[in-house]
């Protein structure tokens, strides 16, 4: 362990804290309801599908769901990757057991490998150090694609035009040509498009395993500052969020812009002890509450959360995760999400906010940028017999590329009637 950490202490930043310092401004505009969060990726990133045309498929899934949002909010979409570093994942259970064997349960590429085989679920902190070159391999090609004319606001319009084309979308249609109208008058007027050819994109992962985090942690030359240069924004889960624990520990030394999830089960008077940690100042855009319920469990459990933050002077962000309070094992025997659940907590989540006259700030979802079939439902009505077609998480189901778009649009019409 001791080679795999020294290795990373002296490898350059990932990410720097300029550009960390950007995030936490556009995190703030968003806790103010003048900008709207999209955080998207991968459950767990592996590292044989950190391929060119992989990245490519999700910073395009992102690039066109944050277009559709950014119409339907009339605000900036701060884009934040769930990528170049979500290597590794908490789990419930140390081991894993198939037909009598019993083996460590896969941690994620930077501990182990999902091949179940003894020398595979052996956990190598030298890949740690493999984690960090995929990580900054990842962020070298996204950084191309997104400032390289390929997030193009003309070519990612396009793109959504060919979604709507087909009958399984076509209740989209409308919301489409909207946005077609809004482009050509922007064209009519002399628009700066060459403006528009390049997007800011921000990377972003759970800081789990502080050998990976505390190595890549650097003072900032021009504030003396610490940061954590693994990636612009960093959560604490659900599993980890213990106030005198570790994690929570990390997080309060570290300049970025941070997050931390809460499931149903968050205690209201939990909330201000946290702020207190991690973010005493009440400083806008330093803290964000992503909020991880249930579709069922969302509209009891979250206001009396979100009073506890108001009444202790919060300035945080808060940000809809509908994914991982809606998983089960569906009777095939997969691990599963249902969609219509999915867009129900964020449906949830926005009325809840409304109720309160709080700002519901973003959204956090797992999704690929390929045509998987891992969560039940959307438009393509994607059925229980389907899953085996193409299930390809080693974790957590994700949505489809066609059922995040779908999700874009449906969130994009909850944006508009605000």
């Amino acid at each position: 362990m001791k080679a795999a950490v020294d290795t990373l202490s002296l490898m350059p930043p990932i990410v720097f804290a300029g550009e960390c310092d950007l995030l936490r401004q556009r995190m703030a505009a968003a806790s103010r309801g003048e900008a709207f969060v999209l955080q998207g990726g991968d459950c767990a990133e592996t590292f044989a599908a950190a391929t060119a045309d992989n990245i490519r498929d999700r910073v395009k899934t992102l690039l066109q769901m944050a277009a559709v949002l950014t119409y339907g909010a009339s605000v900036p979409v701060v884009k934040v990757g769930r990528m170049a570093g979500q290597y590794a994942k908490p789990r419930s259970s140390n081991t894993e057991t198939r037909e009598g064997t019993t083996l460590p349960a896969y941690r994620g590429d930077m501990v182990n490998d999902f091949e179940f085989a003894e020398a595979a679920r052996t956990p190598d902190p030298q890949r740690l150090v493999r984690a960090y070159h995929a990580s900054t391999a990842t962020l070298n090609l996204v950084r191309a694609f997104t400032t390289g004319g390929y997030a193009d606001l003309r070519h990612v319009h396009e793109w959504n035009k060919g979604f709507v084309s087909t009958p399984a979308n076509a209740a989209y249609e409308k919301l489409a040509r909207d946005i077609d109208k809004a482009m050509k008058f922007m064209s009519a007027c002399g628009a700066d498009f060459d403006a528009m050819r390049q997007v800011e994109f921000f990377a972003a992962h759970e800081a789990l395993l502080l050998d990976y985090e505390r190595p890549l942690t650097r003072v900032d030359s021009r504030t003396g500052k610490l940061y954590d240069t693994s990636g612009h924004f960093i959560w604490v889960g659900e599993r980890t969020r213990d106030l005198d624990g570790a994690h929570i520990d990390f997080i309060t030394k570290v300049h970025n812009p941070v997050g931390v999830k809460l499931s149903a089960k968050s205690d209201p008077a939990y909330i201000e002890k946290l702020m207190d940690l991690v973010d005493p100042d009440r400083e806008p855009g330093r803290l964000t509450f992503i909020t991880r319920m249930g579709a069922g469990q969302i509209r009891d459990a979250l206001p009396g959360v979100i009073e506890a933050a108001t009444k202790a002077g919060s300035a945080a962000t808060w940000i809809c995760d509908p994914m991982h309070g809606n998983t089960f094992e569906s009777t095939s025997g997969y691990k599963t999400r249902n969609f219509d659940d999915i867009v129900e907590e964020v449906h949830g989540f926005f009325d809840v906010h409304h109720a309160l006259g709080t700002v519901p700030g973003g959204i956090h979802v797992e999704l690929t940028g390929n045509d998987v079939t891992e969560c039940l439902g959307g438009a393509d009505k994607i059925l229980d017999a389907d899953l085996n077609k193409r299930y390809e998480s080693v974790c957590d189901p994700r949505l489809n590329h066609r059922q995040g778009l779908e999700l874009a649009f449906l969130v994009a019409e909850m944006l508009a009637r605000d």
